[in-house]
């Protein structure tokens, strides 16, 4: 066996691969952690909007057996 296969035609036979490249090239467009996990729309647009927080280590706690 050497080359190329005998059985496959000189010229491609079969239906248009132009959406077929659309979509390919629409997943090079992806980024690949949205490609690996994915978010559902519903969530997406469920969650809420990110809200700034104080630092680690900067709350000021009470101790609960301080008045005892």
């Amino acid at each position: 066996m050497t080359g190329a296969p005998e059985n496959l035609p000189d010229t491609p036979d079969g239906p248009d691969l132009a959406a077929l490249r659309e979509e390919i090239d629409e997943l090079k467009d992806t980024p690949t952690e949205e490609l690996i996990s994915p978010v559902p729309h519903a969530v997406e647009e469920a969650a809420p909007p990110p809200a700034p927080t104080d630092a680690i280590g900067s709350e000021d706690w009470k101790d609960p057996h301080a008045g005892h």
